[in-house]
């Protein structure tokens, strides 16, 4: 048998059997990204509106112990992060986890988990979409918020067609200035607690007074890391790209490996900030002012509510460049695999989806359109409601992969990884228990029942389709057009 190109064994591993065309780095036609692109991306992919203004709905709800609810949340990103960062180091590949549950689960794992985080991201170009161009029409108010959520549309998905260097480059810039914005909140922030910045005190003592530093109980701070968590998905767009890099391998070590400190940082530093200089009561909610922009007021900074107005713009827009990038890949590598139409997998001369990204966005502005048209239908609340549960998927889906995946390979395979999972199966069983944890906790609330109830009808929905997809893979096998189903590794 020859030898292992990734383990250096002559063993047979689990990931000798292709996960897809695109699963090599080297088969991907075009410019590839750079490094500082997956950097910049693995960086600054997780910085949304969600932190610059949905922060402060949790530290009204939770305190000062917010930050442990950020914290959680950020641990529990780590560990699939880790775990998917273990099978992607092994073999880079586009369609990332659902890729790997195809191998590791069968194709019914597959065709769920690709299609469930396709769907989410399409409610997600949707979200952003709508957002922009309410705020284009903010500052112009002869243009229409439709309007503007076109235009963006439209420049998003050109873009994103022009080729994989164009979105990095785009996604690089916008990135940055998220990142810049923050770093700047952090040390300037940092100055004014400690009483060093002009005409201020000290104001350290805001964690624990004006109630306590869990004000509320702590169980405000466990029902807040459902919507901690959700504010975190995106982080695997880093190890997507990573796989259309210049070196897979070093940009998917470097995704897993630095993302806990960038949730340290960017996000429990950031929130941590924010419940120092300002007592958790006194907040303004996002309605008024976005905590980044009050904080900023605080200081002195003249024109800090414009300019934070600008960058949480940014913020929008990236993720609307990203998730059009991630939505495209995730369709074409369904496509790939026969789990989608067969049409979505071609690639222009540049190596891009084209099809993939046009479908991608078209589902957005459906859904963007159905906001603006038909706002009371519940359609548009419909898709979000629905998109609730993705993020909790997904990563039970990486838990579950990793370790049956890693069941199946050698000791000697296994010393042989270049990035590994700790304390395995351990905290792969606290990863899934956390998951089922929020879902119960999701239950005890109105909007919490609402996105369980939608997301598991979106469920329902793809199995009803299952078996005719079953029945064109069985085809699409018997053909010789894609390679035999791998047979799944039972646990234990």
């Amino acid at each position: 048998m020859a030898r292992d190109p990734i383990t250096g064994s002559s063993a047979s591993s689990p990931y000798d059997n292709p996960v897809s065309p695109e699963t090599s780095a080297g088969q991907i036609v075009g410019k590839k990204l750079k490094s500082r692109h997956v950097t910049m991306i693995a960086l600054g992919g997780i910085i949304g509106a969600s932190l610059f203004v949905g922060s402060a709905n949790i530290i009204i709800a939770a305190g000062p112990a917010a930050t442990l609810s950020y914290l959680a949340g950020g641990m529990i990103v780590f560990l699939a992060m880790r775990m998917l960062g273990e099978m992607a180091a092994a073999r880079p590949a586009v369609g990332s986890f659902m890729e790997y549950a195809r191998v590791g689960l069968g194709d019914w794992a597959a065709y769920i988990v690709g299609w469930l985080y396709w769907y989410f991201w399409v409610g997600v170009i949707a979200y952003e979409a709508v957002v922009g161009g309410g705020m284009i029409a903010e500052w112009f108010p002869a243009v229409p918020a439709w309007v503007g959520s076109l235009v963006l549309l439209a420049i998003f998905v050109t873009t994103n067609l022009v080729s994989l260097r164009s979105f990095g480059e785009t996604e690089f810039w916008l990135a940055s200035i998220k990142v810049v914005a923050i770093v700047v909140f952090l040390a300037a922030g940092l100055l004014f607690a400690f009483g060093l910045w002009p005409g201020s005190s000290i104001s350290i003592p805001n964690l624990w007074e004006h109630g306590g530093f869990m004000p509320n109980g702590f169980g405000v701070v466990i029902s807040s890391i459902a919507l901690v968590l959700f504010a975190y998905f995106g982080a695997e767009i880093a190890v997507m790209a990573a796989a259309e890099s210049e070196d897979p391998a070093k940009g998917i070590r470097q995704a897993a490996n630095t993302v806990i400190w960038r949730v340290m940082l960017f996000y429990v530093g950031a929130v941590l900030i924010i419940v120092t200089v300002v007592p958790w009561n006194q907040l303004p909610t996002p309605d008024e002012i976005a905590p980044f922009a009050y904080v900023f007021s605080l200081l002195g900074i003249p024109g800090a509510e414009a300019i934070m107005t600008l960058v949480i713009f940014t913020a929008v827009i990236s993720v609307l460049n990203s998730g059009t990038y991630s939505a495209s890949r995730m369709f074409a590598a369904l496509s790939e695999q026969r789990l989608a139409p067969a049409i979505m997998s071609k690639r222009s001369k540049r190596g891009v989806p084209v099809f993939a990204v046009l479908a991608s966005t078209a589902g957005g502005l459906v859904a963007t359109l159905v906001n603006f048209i038909a706002p009371s239908s519940g359609i548009y609340d419909f898709i979000m409601n629905s998109t609730g549960l993705v993020a909790l998927f997904v990563f039970v889906f990486i838990a579950v992969t990793q370790w049956r995946l890693r069941l199946a390979m050698t000791p000697e395979q296994c010393a042989a990884l270049t990035l590994k999972v700790w304390m395995f199966p351990v905290l792969n069983v606290l990863l899934i228990a956390a998951a089922i944890g929020i879902v119960f906790i999701m239950l005890g609330t109105d909007s919490g029942r609402a996105q369980v109830l939608t997301s598991f009808i979106a469920v329902g929905a793809l199995a009803i389709f299952w078996p005719i997809v079953r029945k064109n893979l069985r085809r699409a096998r018997a053909e010789g057009v894609i390679e035999p189903e791998p047979e799944p590794t039972p646990i234990g």
